[in-house]
């Protein structure tokens, strides 16, 4: 259950939200009441969300941003999907698999991602990109000069070296608030607890 409440469609003012509640979940459907979505996620993110329009106009106009943007997919799916894993939400992970497979990249390669570094079916740029992504999320930004070379000797130039990492940044920040607030599958008790002695 999320941490915050959920906005019911019959509630919902806003044309916009309306708009993603009819297309996700179907125009006659709550999804409060009815949950579940087509690719198997309770659709919290969504009803969450809808508490401030403006903030869910911003995030859907920033989901928005790289349509027709002239960065692989391949690439900005591998950012994401690390971004997803390396900030320990199931959820971006999740969809960011699903998202590389509607890409046509194969089963093995996308098991390989939570272990990049030791698996040999990256090419030069996407372990470039893996690297660039663990820089932005794992060490809060701190990108050796090495990556970006490796980014732009893979053909990235500097305008999709700044998409990369924006979109990279904005999915962290989707991992972080989706672990924060527990929405879809991040809607699970803290792994990390004390582990009692014997006899305690």
């Amino acid at each position: 259950m999320p941490r915050l409440r959920q906005v019911p469609r019959a509630e919902v003012t806003d044309p916009r939200i309306l708009e993603f509640y009819d297309r996700l979940f179907g125009p006659d459907r709550d999804p409060v009441a009815e949950p579940g979505t087509a690719t198997g996620t309770p659709g919290d993110w969504w009803t969450v969300f809808a508490l401030s329009p403006d903030t869910f106009r911003h995030a859907v106009d920033g989901f928005a941003l790289y349509r027709g943007a002239r960065l692989d997919p391949v690439l900005r799916e591998l950012g994401q999907c690390r971004a997803g894993w390396a900030r320990g939400s199931a959820f971006v992970f999740s969809q960011h698999c699903k998202a590389l497979r509607t890409l046509g990249v194969p089963e093995e390669r996308i098991a390989a991602i939570p272990a990049w570094a030791a698996a040999d079916c990256w090419s030069p740029v996407e372990r470039a990109v893996l690297a660039h992504t663990d820089a932005l999320v794992l060490d809060g930004g701190r990108v050796p000069d090495g990556v970006v070379e490796a980014l732009r000797a893979g053909g990235l130039d500097d305008e999709q070296i700044l998409l990369l990492t924006y979109v990279t940044c904005l999915y962290e920040m989707h991992a972080t608030i989706s672990r924060a607030l527990r929405l879809e599958y991040d809607d699970r008790a803290e792994p990390v607890t004390e582990v009692p002695a014997p006899g305690a």
